[in-house]
């Protein structure tokens, strides 16, 4: 079933027993108070007749009969019985009407009063005392005119309530309708979107409802749609040009070679500069397979416990030993409990995430000194690597993160634009924060923050 009928089905069963409610409520209010009604003008009709036939020094009964004819509504099939009772047994002494229990009359004997409704027929009996003795008097009537009206009003009420139900699936398939347009503009406007217009966005997000909500959610997944796109597209076309530099550089070398007899020493330069671009594209491929790694499902990992101290050492003794010297490694912020400096992971990931920050730090420092520290806090682990090399330009921080990308002044340096990524995307996937602070001319601080084994791992998805 469509959202569009359930809306108009709830509204008017909703609304149809809303009005049944009231309806009935009317109904039945009516119903008693024209019953009530009755009663009275018959109790007081029964006051009339006993005074009427039981006092002497009342109107006679022929008086009486000649004020009801002429001036008091004759009820349908009216019917006066005075009966005599004795009060002391509290019985009937008087035959009274079949069709009323003793019952009736007990109750007139407890509270001088009593009514009833018999099939069709009213009785109202009230006890009356005389100096000729006690009596109760009962009278009885139909009372025709109260059900035609009330037959009337629920002719009227049944023919209203299915007039409003007609009224109420018209004008609930129209409010369903407008309800839903918004929804429907929004479904329309997205089967527009395609790959290749990325760009266009819904037009009600500037709403303060939850439609409008739900147009900026839309729009803010399309702005991240977009920028993936442009992103892979970029991706691909950096990582075709630099497969392609290598492959051209070994082909034209090999033809060189191939074309005509060449000296010794000629093809031994040759064949270093095809080792030499070989390798280069070993390096490219090598590095997009680990980038791809990382992307991928994270299950299968081998995680372990990690000292963050025993870490940094190993990452300087990975250096051969002139550019080992140059990796001062600082322990003064070591805290009292080593268990502080633990924490959970994947050993050889960490390892080259640290490694390729650490080595774009002496790369980019010309060999320089670099700082390499580690200090527990509360809840994490926090390693910085601190270089005084070219510095990374403002603009161009932003963007560091992303595959091929390299800053505005390292363009004279040799890289590929995949270390901070990679290491960006194993930092992230251990649930830990990658930060960086830079000037130009100054020198760059790589902050690594991760949770100690207190607070777990979580691998990222």
């Amino acid at each position: 079933m469509k959202i569009r009928n359930k809306i108009t089905l709830m509204f008017v069963l909703l609304t149809a027993l809303l009005l049944l409610s009231i309806f009935l409520f009317i109904y039945f209010s009516v119903k008693h108070y024209t019953e009530n009604e009755f009663y009275l003008r018959l109790k007081q009709r029964a006051s009339i007749a006993a005074q009427t036939y039981l006092e002497e020094d009342e109107l006679s009964t022929n008086i009486y009969e000649d004020i009801r004819k002429k001036h008091l509504q004759i009820l349908p099939n009216e019917k006066e019985d005075i009966l005599k009772v004795d009060m002391v047994r509290k019985t009937l002494v008087s035959s009274p009407e079949p069709l009323l229990k003793m019952e009736f009359f007990n109750e007139v004997f407890a509270s001088g009063y009593a009514e009833a409704k018999i099939e069709k027929k009213h009785y109202t009996a009230i006890l009356y005392k005389d100096n000729q003795g006690d009596f109760i008097v009962v009278l009885s009537a139909e009372d025709l005119y109260g059900s035609a009206k009330m037959q009337n009003l629920l002719r009227t009420l049944l023919t209203g309530y299915v007039l409003s139900l007609i009224i109420l699936l018209v004008i609930g398939r129209y409010y369903a309708k407008e309800v839903l347009k918004p929804i429907s503009d929004i479904t329309n406007q997205v089967n527009r979107i395609r790959a290749k217009n990325l760009h266009l966005r819904l037009a009600n997000g500037h709403k303060k409802d939850e439609l409008g909500e739900l147009s900026r959610t839309f729009n803010n997944m399309l702005d991240r749609l977009e920028t993936s796109f442009e992103m892979k597209s970029s991706f691909i076309h950096n990582a075709s040009h630099e497969l392609k530099n290598p492959l051209t550089a070994i082909i034209g070398q090999s033809e060189i070679a191939l074309n005509s007899t060449r000296t010794k020493q000629e093809y031994i330069v040759t064949l270093q500069t095809i080792e030499k671009e070989a390798l280069r594209l070993n390096e490219l491929i090598n590095a997009l397979l680990e980038l791809a790694h990382t992307e991928s499902d994270s299950k299968g990992l081998i995680i372990e416990h990690i000292r963050a101290d025993e870490l940094i050492t190993e990452l300087k003794t990975s250096f051969d030993t002139s550019i080992s010297n140059k990796i001062n490694c600082d322990f003064q912020f070591l805290p009292k409990n080593p268990d502080k400096l633990i924490f959970q992971g994947n050993h050889d990931l960490i390892k080259v995430a640290l490694l390729n920050i650490l080595d774009n730090a002496l790369k980019y420092s010309k060999n320089a000194k670099v700082d390499l520290s580690v200090k527990a806090k509360e809840n994490s682990i926090l390693i910085s690597i601190k270089d005084k090399g070219i510095g990374i330009p403002k603009d161009d921080v932003k963007n560091i993160f992303e595959p091929f990308y390299r800053g505005s002044n390292a363009r004279a340096y040799e890289g590929f634009g995949f270390g901070l990524p990679l290491s960006h995307k194993i930092i992230h996937l251990h649930g830990g924060e990658l930060k960086i602070h830079s000037e130009i001319g100054q020198g760059t601080q790589v902050l690594v923050q991760l949770p100690n084994v207190d607070q777990g791992l979580t691998i990222a998805r």
